[in-house]
């Protein structure tokens, strides 16, 4: 079955139909903690999610994870994996939105190093959580991963 790529506007012009995004979160560890972010953004207002955006053309998993994490936090991060990706529609959103979610493990290349919240339009600020006393709400997708019983600490 071939699937439409477009769709008509009230105009009966062809627009092009809406296409999924990526985007690249990260679960950044600190011995038994995991760093969270509280949103602004209009999509998961208020509740805790990972750092992260959206992969750029060209952009590895490794090279987007890294940058989001830079310019949300200023935290420099290594040992980059690959965990796992999810696909999730928001139907609830101010628009339809379909991302697909690669999710990343790493851990900061200064532990000590406390994160800044660079980009106060997006973001409350910046802590770590305990993977066993995670605040709430939690953005939808962590959500889910949380209450499947995924755990992103290695071992």
């Amino acid at each position: 079955m071939e699937q439409d790529t477009k769709t008509e506007n009230a105009n009966s012009r062809e627009v092009p139909a809406p296409a999924p995004k990526v985007a690249v979160v990260v679960f950044l560890l600190n011995q038994n903690k995991v760093l969270l972010g509280h949103r602004r953004s209009s999509v998961g207002h208020s509740t805790f999610a990972l750092a992260g955006g959206n992969l750029e053309f060209g952009e590895s998993f490794e090279e987007c994870a890294s940058r989001e994490v830079k310019e949300e936090t200023g935290l420099e991060i290594t040992n980059l994996e690959l965990l796992t990706v999810t696909n999730n529609i928001f139907h609830d959103a101010p628009k339809p939105l379909h991302y697909v979610t690669v999710f990343m493990r790493a851990v900061p290349v200064d532990p000590n190093q406390v994160p800044l919240n660079l980009e106060p339009e997006k973001c409350d600020g910046w802590d770590w959580y305990a993977w066993d006393d995670l605040p709430t709400p939690l953005f939808w997708p962590l959500e889910n991963m949380v209450n499947s019983g995924f755990n992103p600490f290695p071992g």
